[in-house]
């Protein structure tokens, strides 16, 4: 029944720029904070950005300056403009749950950033 559909994600070349976006359902959007994070092949899913229910912010150090988390709790969905990417950015992003509090994961969308 939970739904969480990540889109926008593309090819671009370094120093460009994307905007995700996150649509939930069944999941008790206003009351959760939210949060994206990224997974790069071979590596551990890790933390980007998260926003909280009043929309406070929290960034991975590696984001921090270049990425911009929100949220619009009448559409149930969240953002990140992801600007000056580098080749480090590349992976599969995805929202969820801040902090995750289950194992429900979408299929992400994939960021590639080229050298």
């Amino acid at each position: 029944q939970v739904q969480l559909v990540e889109s926008g994600g593309g090819l671009v070349q370094a120093g460009g720029s994307l905007r995700l976006s996150c649509a939930a359902s069944g999941l008790a959007f206003t009351i959760n904070a939210m949060g994206w994070y990224r997974q790069a092949p071979g590596k551990q899913r890790e933390f980007v950005a998260g926003i909280s229910i009043r929309s406070g912010t929290n960034y991975a150090d590696s984001v921090k300056g270049r990425f911009t988390i929100s949220r619009d709790n009448g559409k149930n969905t969240i953002y990140l403009q992801m600007d000056s990417l580098g080749p480090e950015d590349t992976a599969v992003y995805y929202c969820n749950k801040y902090p995750i509090t289950w194992d429900y994961w979408g299929q992400g969308t994939q960021v590639t950033v080229s050298s």
